[in-house]
């Protein structure tokens, strides 16, 4: 007692204790006030650091006796191993009078199981383990894969690889792939959008082109369970096809796997080699319309045939494309913002791996501004013809290339995907780096170049989805010659 009496008469001791008081009134106050925010900044004044270049995982490619490519790359970090078989096929292969057939083939050789598993028991094996095995077919390859949990990869990979060499094309499946086709083909009209799509590229490609052609009722009933089975034993055999796995495996053990379920698989006839259909613009220029009393906006598409991705001048095309598409873009800033014509307005160069892609602009703008729109783009395609772009576009343009290209290669399926695809359509295996470095080395003057030469006003295709009482002033104020589509779905013959 004495000794505590002691010190609270130091006066030492009591400014001690009144500092430490202060000192903690001080810490409550100032935790009770509002945080102060640092006074933000505008965002072209934010610095960040560089993206990091793309470095390829390891992995491994090699090929079976029998033809068949494989690419493996392990990945550690989850316990899950993903596949996929790309396959040499593709629906612009199909016959004339059967379209809709590899569609159904690519559906049905999953759906309709196996010479020893129905479709049905394919489902309650595989969701017992919450894994999948799919196939399709689509414009231009086929495709079957599968995911897995690594411990369950033995049964899951046998399956996989027992729906590619064993389809059973099951005459259920096939009646059940033709009703949902039956109903694709009954809404197709139902979204303006897709009218507008679709009528673009019949009006390009041509409507008999498979790169346009369109499913009707009669082709449906033209296709049976013997021309699955034919067209799937012209096109899945081991030499046409490329496999990638990429997870949590052990790359000895998968290979043994592999060689186990694939090794002694032979084609059924003699492999054929397809010729890969070309494709050139059917209709040059014009005004198209579709009228559709019950909208209140207009769909708009307008371009002309476009490119492929090899082209020595697709770098430059990406620049172009990123200087006037997009939010920021040309057609954003001046279309959308400054005029106040369009819902979303875009312009791409949008390109094919074997085949020429398209140049496609539009958009959707209400029914009375359709015809400044379509000025509007056009004055827009114009000037970037005719005059260059500025030094701070083409900055901002290759640094949107370059930094949302590394982003294809977040995630070993990502890049092991593109090397599958490179090697498919005959690309050399390091076009990414070639790629990235004519990006970083394009110029204004390369931008001018091919916008001049790729960009066609002269051969621009209009297609406009709309209500024509209230498109004011009316088409005719661009040209006097406007198609009007017919877009009426033929009724089932056996209706």
């Amino acid at each position: 007692m004495t000794n505590l009496k002691s010190k609270s008469q130091n006066p030492k001791y009591l400014k001690w204790i009144g500092l430490l008081v202060v000192t903690m009134l001080v810490v409550v106050l100032v935790s009770r006030l509002p945080a102060i925010a640092d006074t933000p900044r505008h965002y072209d004044e934010l610095d960040f650091d560089p993206l990091p270049p793309i470095q390829l995982p390891d992995y491994t490619r090699y090929q079976l006796d029998n033809g068949m490519v494989v690419y493996l790359m392990e990945d550690h970090e989850l316990p899950l191993v993903s596949g996929i078989a790309m396959i040499r096929t593709g629906d612009r292969l199909e016959p004339a009078d059967k379209i809709g057939l590899a569609t159904m083939a690519g559906v049905v050789m999953r759906t309709g199981g196996t010479t020893e598993h129905s479709g049905n028991d394919l489902n309650v094996l595989l969701e017992e383990k919450a894994a999948s095995v799919e196939t399709s077919i689509d414009t231009s390859s086929g495709s079957a894969s599968f995911s897995a949990l690594s411990e369950d990869l033995d049964l899951v990979f046998d399956l996989f690889a027992e729906v590619i060499q064993k389809p059973a094309f099951a005459r259920a499946k096939l009646a059940l792939a033709k009703q949902q086709l039956a109903g694709q083909i009954a809404r197709r009209n139902d979204d303006p959008g897709d009218i507008a799509s679709r009528e673009f590229r019949k009006l390009i490609y041509g409507d008999t082109s498979p790169y346009a052609r369109t499913i009707e009722y009669e082709h449906l009933d033209n296709i049976s369970r013997n021309d699955l089975i034919t067209f799937s034993q012209k096109y899945v055999y081991p030499e046409n096809m490329i496999l990638g796995i990429v997870g949590d495996f052990d790359s000895e053990k998968m290979r043994s796997l592999i060689e186990e379920k694939f090794g002694s698989w032979k084609s059924a006839s003699a492999p054929a080699q397809p010729k890969v259909p070309d494709a050139s613009q059917a209709q040059l220029g014009g005004i198209f319309f579709v009228d559709q009393p019950q909208l209140t906006q207009s769909n708009i598409q307008m371009g002309h045939i476009g490119g492929k991705l090899n082209s020595p001048d697709y770098a430059a095309l990406s620049v172009l494309n990123e200087v006037m598409n997009g939010f920021g873009g040309r057609l954003f800033n001046e279309v959308r913002s400054r005029q106040g014509l369009a819902y979303s307005v875009y312009g791409v160069w949008s390109v094919r791996y074997d085949y020429p892609g398209l140049f496609i602009a539009g958009g959707q703008t209400r029914s009375e501004t359709t015809v400044p729109f379509i000025k509007s783009v056009l004055d827009e395609i114009q000037k970037l013809r005719t005059s260059p772009i500025s030094s701070e576009e083409l900055a901002k343009a290759k640094e949107s290339v370059l930094n949302s290209f590394v982003f294809n290669f977040q995630k070993p399926e990502q890049t092991l995907s593109r090397l599958m695809r490179y090697e498919y359509y005959g690309y050399p295996e390091d076009f990414i780096f070639r790629y990235q470095k004519a990006v970083t080395a394009t110029t204004i003057e390369d931008v001018q170049r091919v916008a001049e030469q790729y960009l066609k006003p002269e051969q621009i295709v209009t297609v406009v989805v709309g209500n024509a009482s209230q498109i004011k002033p009316a088409l005719t104020s661009l040209s006097q010659d406007i198609t009007v589509l017919d877009i009426t779905i033929p009724e089932p013959q056996n209706s």
